[in-house]
């Protein structure tokens, strides 16, 4: 006997919007439990099996008053989950052999050449062993010029730790982005929608502020929004985030961090592929859902058959020099480095944003939510619990046989597009 999709008042739990295959039941009251509150935001989750939606939910706001109601079209910045779809992009440019792996880099972005890297390969920059972690004393307005960043790395000095494991939490976007702006005369803005979006005809995925006529949305962050004093903290952080070993704090701090997640959160205004991508979690696994089905969604080619294959990396133990724990980096992507939790690949964002594909099962899943710092104080860890119950989810949607749910969101809309359709189904 077919199964009923789960629908918003037809057993899904109450808020919960969407529709969902049966069998994510128990998912779905785990999700629901994470949102008590409208004013402790709002959030999504996506689940493709072999390239077909069996979840699509939202509950939730996505303002920090909590008066405006989370929808199929509502994007979160998902921090570093944005480095896995800007190494997509990347890897789309390998595909067509504008680029490649263990070439230097400066063989396309000559300038990058400068002070002794020229032996760098594009391998060793999605790997985060360039050297270039750290973002060595740099202030606000220098983070909010994209291009500038661009250049201040392509000149900057070889670092004693070329080589080594050192997460780049934000220089890894602009190092990605130089590059692809040498061998396509694209900023990643674009090549976010014309590489990702338009191919996955979707409108949920964007770097920065969707345009206002865009039927993705971003929601606010929740962060405090209080300008509180830190006069000890100011005067000791900028002097060892500039230290030549200064860890992670190095490679994430500069003057004036905090505000850039306040009011109408001027992060977004900027090129920032390491960390302002805008995403649906329903674009987010629909991209994952291409590298888990050997590069096809939808019956369109995202990556070839040969290089989604290559996507899948060893685990590698070694502490990352940043992070100080052992964190896996093939290609852009992050995988597990516990045996048996979440199989495959993807990327996780601050406050615990995740995209991820499992090729073994052909299952993906997006997860987004705009919680940063709030009462949940363990938002960064909130997936995990979610991790095991939606495993389990998929492997019995599989013996019985996945039930897809409807298509919601707003397809690609390139400038100027519209479509009365699209924006019904957003408004759901």
């Amino acid at each position: 006997m077919a199964q009923t999709v789960l629908a918003a008042g037809s057993g899904l739990p109450s808020g919960v919007q969407g529709a969902a295959d049966p069998h994510f039941s128990g998912v779905l009251r785990a999700f629901a439990a994470l949102y008590p509150a409208r004013q402790l935001g709002g959030g999504a989750l996506s689940v493709y099996i072999d390239g077909r939606p069996v979840v699509d939910v939202w509950m939730g706001c996505s303002d920090r008053r909590g008066e405006v109601a989370w929808t199929a079209d509502t994007g979160a910045m998902v921090f570093s989950a944005t480095k896995g779809l800007a190494a997509t992009v990347i890897h789309r440019l390998v595909d067509r052999g504008l680029i490649t792996y263990d070439a230097p880099v400066a063989e396309y972005w000559p300038e990058f050449g400068a002070n002794g890297k020229s032996g760098i390969t594009v391998s060793d920059v999605l790997r985060h062993r360039s050297g270039l972690a750290h973002l060595k004393g740099v202030g606000k307005d220098e983070v909010l010029d994209h291009l500038g960043m661009e250049e201040r790395l392509a000149a900057a000095p070889l670092d004693p730790t070329y080589g080594t494991p050192a997460y780049h939490a934000v220089t890894y976007g602009w190092l990605l982005s130089g590059l692809a702006r040498a061998v396509t005369g694209m900023g990643m803005r674009e090549l976010f929608r014309d590489e990702l979006a338009r191919t996955l005809d979707t409108d949920g995925l964007h770097l920065g502020r969707p345009p206002v006529d865009a039927p993705t949305v971003a929601a606010q962050t929740l962060f405090p929004q209080s300008v509180i004093p830190t006069p000890i903290f100011d005067f000791v952080a900028p002097k060892v985030a500039g230290l030549s070993f200064s860890g992670m704090l190095g490679a994430v701090y500069f003057p004036g961090i905090t505000s850039l997640l306040q009011g109408d959160m001027p992060f977004l205004d900027t090129e920032m592929p390491a960390a302002n991508g805008v995403v649906t979690a329903r674009a987010l696994a629909k991209m994952y859902a291409a590298l888990a089905n050997d590069g096809v969604m939808d019956e369109t080619r995202l990556l070839s058959s040969e290089l989604t294959r290559g996507l899948v990396g060893e685990v590698d133990l070694s502490p990352d020099l940043n992070l100080g724990i052992p964190f896996s980096y093939h290609r852009g992507f992050q995988s597990s480095p516990i045996p048996g939790f979440l199989p495959g690949f993807g990327h996780i964002g601050l406050g615990g944003t995740i995209g991820w594909a499992d090729p073994e099962t052909g299952s993906s899943f997006g997860y987004v939510h705009n919680r940063l710092l709030t009462l949940m104080l363990f938002d960064m860890g909130s997936f995990a619990g979610l991790a095991p119950l939606l495993s389990n989810a998929i492997s019995a949607a599989r013996r019985d046989g996945p039930v897809e749910v409807p298509d919601f969101g707003s397809r690609f809309q390139g400038p100027g597009q519209t479509s009365p359709g699209d924006l019904a189904a957003s408004s759901d």
